[in-house]
Formats: structure tokens, sequence, C-alpha cells
């Protein structure tokens, strides 16, 4: 990660970092004063380098004087996840399906750890991946709750159906209304498409059940997050009227 205001978001928000990297003779101003500050306090070396160094190490990339290495983002395996799910019941799982925006996905890993969710699975392809973005808008919430890699989405969900949980996709025409849903109280992996294209006509097909977000206003979508957070609010609301929710996860 490059750029002085990337930098200091970076280590604002805690993203994992191992080194910032400071170019000697870089102009002064408090964002340089904030990284020396702040790399410390999360456990990140501070190395000051020589600007060719650092031109080299960031290639094209226009520094400004800043540099952050991150390690790759330690990706779990769909069966973790459900080992995850079927060690605290009643299970929930979220599975994103085609969404690339990074904000999106760590609003919807936000959303999960906050709802009682034991994990969230994306798509090795075409599929937006845990980056600083992501990490960011997570609030920190990466750190706590697994994140798998599927390079198979149809294939993981599958899976986990036939380990015994009851597969509902999120879709705008979906065949019943969230109102409707009957099975909170069951083990479940929410799948949720692209505000765009919407889930992924074999992923739909592989799930047991479509829903639908009943909507008052002249809205024809949400986008990824903003679903993801309302359904599984309903879901935790609806295991707490029931009791079912005491489990805590693992």
């Amino acid at each position: 990660m490059v750029g002085r205001n990337a930098v200091v978001e970076a280590l604002r928000a805690g993203v994992p970092a191992s080194v910032l990297y400071i170019a000697a003779g870089t102009e002064y101003d408090e964002r340089l004063d904030e990284a020396r500050r702040l790399a410390p306090r999360g456990g990140v070396a501070v190395a000051d380098v020589a600007r060719t160094e650092l031109d080299r190490i960031c290639g094209s990339a226009p520094h400004q004087g800043l540099a952050l290495s991150i390690p790759p983002f330690q990706y779990a395996h769909p069966d973790d996840l459900l080992a995850r799910a079927q060690g605290a019941p009643p299970g929930l799982l979220v599975a994103l399906d085609g969404v690339t925006d990074p904000r999106n996905l760590g609003a919807v890993i936000r959303s999960a750890a906050a709802f009682g969710a034991h994990g969230v699975m994306v798509p090795e392809r075409r599929a937006a991946g845990v980056t600083a973005a992501a990490w960011k808008t997570s609030a920190g919430a990466a750190a706590r709750l697994p994140v798998a890699r599927a390079t198979n989405l149809v294939r993981a969900l599958t899976s986990w159906a036939q380990a015994g949980l009851f597969v509902v996709g999120l879709a705008a025409d979906g065949e019943i209304s969230l109102d409707d849903l009957e099975m909170t109280s069951d083990p479940l992996a929410l799948v949720v498409g692209s505000e765009g294209r919407g889930l992924s006509r074999l992923v739909g097909e592989h799930c047991d059940l479509t829903v639908r977000i009943p909507m008052l206003g002249e809205v024809e979508s949400l986008n990824a997050g903003v679903a993801t957070g309302v359904v599984l609010a309903e879901i935790a609301r609806r295991r707490r009227v029931d009791g079912a929710g005491s489990a805590s996860r693992g």
C-alpha cells in the first residue's frame, strides 16, 4: 500500500502490516508524523530508507514517501466455517456471490460479526477479497471472524447443504418475503449476490429457497452490505425471541 492518505488510514484502521517504509528527505506533514506514531502502537516496524530504495520497492506506484507492507490475508477453508457453525448451533454462515466491491465485503463481515454469524465465504475468482479497503470497512471485524475462499462456490454450498445447513438465497424477486421466512432458528447459510445482477443462475438453483426484503419506498435494490445487514439483524432478532440464539460463537 502506498501514498500518505492510504497508509495513514490503514494504520488507523489496524490493518495487519509488517513494515512502514519512510523515504529519506520526505517533506514533513502531519500524516508523516501520525504514521510514525501509529506504526509502533500496532506492532509495525518502521524502516527509514533511501528514496531510490522505496522507488524500487513500489515500482511505478506514487508512494509520496510512504509505503506499508501488508502480508496476504490468511483465508480459512469453507470446511473450517462449517465446523464452526456445527460447533455452535444453530449455525449461521454467509456466502457472497459475485460481490466485487471490497467495501461491501467489509460491511458484510462487520454485520456478520455483529449478528452472530460464524463466518463469511467468498469465491476465489471474480469477487472482492479482504483488501485494506475491506478491512477498514469491517472496523476490525475481519480480525475476529474467519473469511473463507471457495474455489467453487456451488460445490461449497452443496457441501454445506449436505451437512445440514438450509441454504437461503437473497434475491430481489425472491420466492417469499423475509417476513415469511420460518426457518430462522435452523442452521442457515445466507447467500447474497451482487447489487447489479444478483445471484448467478447456478448459485440460485442450488439454494433451497430465495427470499426478498420487503421495502416500502421506491428503491429497486439495496447494496450487498446493507441488504446482508438487514437480513442478519432479522435472523438474530427472531433467534432471540425463539430462545435459539443463546449459543455463542466458538
